[in-house]
């Protein structure tokens, strides 16, 4: 008869840089308020309590706000739906300061729901823009 193995020693898994800084915070920026809030909503079922999800009108001055409400010093994506909204994402980015804050060319309902996805895993700004990026190609077939 086989014996079960000895467990392995426990390994305490490495810090991770979302641990030491925080997540990866999101924007949503839409023309709708009602329409960013029940994104906003969605997103964060799919991404758990951890990530901070922002969702604001088209004024630039409430998009800054959201922006540094939803830094929790991992850096910020923004996700802006029509010319309004995107204007204004625009104009808060672009104030916002280095590099830390990324509009991402991404469609917003599929974007969102990307980047909240992997913000939640804890990677760093650049991949959560690239995932909500990526969604241009998810298909509907």
């Amino acid at each position: 008869m086989r014996r079960p193995s000895a467990a392995p020693p426990s390994v305490e898994p490495a810090l991770h840089c979302a641990e030491v800084q925080g997540l990866v915070g999101i924007v949503l920026v839409s023309r709708s308020d009602r329409l960013a809030r029940g994104l906003a909503d969605l997103a964060g079922q799919v991404a758990g309590p951890d990530v901070r999800i922002e969702a604001v009108g088209a004024a630039g001055e409430r998009v800054a706000a959201a922006i540094a409400r939803a830094d929790a010093g991992a850096g910020v994506v923004v996700l802006a739906d029509v010319e309004a909204a995107l204007d204004a994402a625009r104009e808060a980015v672009g104030r916002s300061a280095g590099d830390a804050v990324r509009l991402a060319d991404a469609p917003l309902v599929e974007g969102a729901v990307a980047a909240a996805v992997t913000a939640a895993t804890g990677q760093p700004l650049d991949a959560v823009a690239a995932a909500a990026e990526e969604a241009h190609d998810v298909g509907k077939r």
